[in-house]
């Protein structure tokens, strides 16, 4: 059932076994599972069914670290969050990504990637797609390989969702059962001296009110927002709640794009096809990339980067027209629903046309103008764990007179350090091949430039979107906010569905680890 605050009368009061706060896809996946399992739920979404520019500007806050897009552009205030405007891109972690590791401080999961699996598999079957489970170049895919050494860099492939809005509808069967409280933004999580969640307090932008009880609390509410509402919106703790060791808001995580460096090939082709940029088997889609193997990464003490080729403009060149309009379009229009689907109906329609083309035009391309266009390394980087990369708390108030926040993103010298040991792997495995060579952009040796945003090698040009860490997940409240459960080592009753539970980020896209995390989580509450 779905129900707006804006419409229900003043003060209402509500209860239920588990209120989950957030409606993106970490929360409906929550309630879709609890509900299964008859439980009485309530789920709590700050927006409504689609974009709304006024709800839009709760999610303004200042950027005051490395630069970075603006905040209210890179998350969603509607039912379905952010995932509204998600490319469909699927990976998983890889095991070492849960390993502790001694050349990165802060790294290693309470849990490992076995705890995981069971979760992935739902995950995988949630969104109708293949989990890959086998190393290597995933060769039932990829005729052409392996090429390169598997000791040293491991190739694999993405998976898609071509489901633009599988999480944009209140009215699924999955969520029948659930009560949806659309337009009701959380400002006050009344919490006792034990930590324990008694109510919450939600407003809708007209005024309207209502309060929450539950026996158990779920915030699933992206890893900013989250963060934001343990820092600012529990009364009793004015420092935050999960905060007593100073570790709320801390370990801020993305995955940095960037230019990794230029491949010069007399055979074009052959590196295209080695990473094929769109591939379609049985009808899913696919894309591939490289990653340095377990082996190197333990050997050099890197972090476990991805990267893909592609024909780019050369560093400092004008953009194109065409391409200027579509990034302009991207990022100005609102996000409904309309516009949404009218450009995810551009977008499939040039993956359609690579998948049938590629290689071609990608290898005519750069060979009629190769003063502009070359093949280039794209990089979508791991970023360690730094706890002084962090969210925090402004004074600055938005219209339900909630605190903004100010992410101050900070980069480290193994950020910069991984991508100039990934780059020089492959260079020298061309060599060893005999494909050509790759010259690593001169940015990888600059000592003066910890990180080189370049406009030209993506319309995601800083990064991915992908919020991770905040209140990561940990054995003791000394190195974290919640325990292997996702509960708050603070509180017996509030849990956390989130990627700012992640303690490090890998190279994959995030999405399908929040599932399985969410998935996970279910479970967990299901037993009791």
């Amino acid at each position: 059932m779905v129900i707006n605050l804006s419409t229900l009368p003043n003060k209402t009061e509500l209860s239920a076994q588990i209120c989950i706060i957030g409606a993106g896809v970490a929360g409906q996946t929550v309630a879709a599972r609890l509900a299964e399992a008859n439980i009485d739920v309530i789920l709590i979404e700050s927006g409504g069914t689609d974009f709304d520019a006024a709800t839009q500007t709760l999610a303004q806050g200042r950027n005051i670290g490395q630069t970075y897009y603006d905040l209210e552009t890179t998350r969603l205030r509607l039912f379905g969050g952010t995932a509204a405007i998600w490319g469909g891109r699927c990976a998983e972690l890889d095991a070492i990504d849960f390993e502790y590791r001694d050349y990165i401080p802060h790294s290693g999961w309470p849990i490992t990637k076995a705890d995981l699996d069971p979760y992935y598999d739902i995950a995988f079957k949630t969104l109708g797609l293949e989990r890959q489970q086998y190393s290597g170049l995933r060769s039932k895919k990829q005729k052409n390989g392996p090429y390169f050494d598997l000791a040293k860099l491991d190739p694999g492939f993405w998976s898609f969702d071509d489901n633009g809005e599988r999480f944009t509808y209140p009215g699924g069967p999955s969520l029948a059962r659930v009560r949806t409280l659309l337009n009701a933004t959380v400002t006050e999580l009344d919490a006792d001296e034990a930590g324990a969640i008694r109510s919450v307090k939600t407003v809708s932008l007209n005024g309207k009110t209502a309060t929450l009880t539950a026996d158990k609390f779920v915030i699933a509410a992206g890893a900013i927002e989250t963060t934001r509402l343990l820092l600012g919106s529990v009364p009793s703790r004015p420092n935050g709640l999960g905060n007593e060791q100073d570790q709320l808001g801390r370990f801020f995580m993305e995955h940095p794009h960037a230019r990794g460096g230029q491949i010069v090939t007399d055979d074009l082709a052959k590196s295209l096809l080695a990473l094929p940029r769109a591939l379609r088997i049985k009808g899913r889609r696919y894309a591939g990339f490289l990653r340095p193997a377990d082996a190197l990464q333990r050997e050099a003490g890197i972090l476990n980067t991805s990267l893909s080729f592609a024909p780019r403009r050369h560093e400092g060149q004008q953009m194109d027209s065409m391409r200027a309009m579509k990034d302009k379009l991207k990022h100005d229009l609102p996000s409904t629903k309309f516009w949404r689907s009218f450009y995810k109906g551009l977008k499939g329609i040039g993956v359609k046309v690579r998948e049938w083309t590629e290689p071609g035009p990608s290898v005519r391309k750069i060979n009629r103008a190769p003063k502009k266009f070359g093949l280039y390394a794209i990089i979508r980087a791991e970023q360690a764990p730094n706890p002084d990369s962090r969210i925090t708390l402004s004074d600055d108030v938005d219209a339900l007179d909630q605190r903004r926040v100010d992410l101050n993103w900070q980069f480290s010298d193994i950020d910069k350090r991984s991508i100039r040991v990934l780059m020089e792997t492959l260079g020298a495995e061309y060599e060893r091949l005999g494909w050509g060579k790759v010259e690593p952009a001169d940015w990888l040796y600059d000592e003066a430039e910890i990180w080189k945003i370049d406009p030209l090698i993506s319309s995601h040009h800083i990064g991915g979107y992908h919020h991770m860490g905040g209140t990561r997940m940990s054995e003791t409240t000394k190195t974290g906010v919640v325990n292997a459960d996702c509960r708050l080592h603070a509180s017996p009753n509030l849990y956390i569905a989130s990627s700012s539970v992640f303690p490090t980020g890998g190279w994959a896209n995030p999405t399908v680890t929040i599932i399985a995390l969410a998935e996970r989580l279910a479970a967990h509450l299901v037993e009791g």
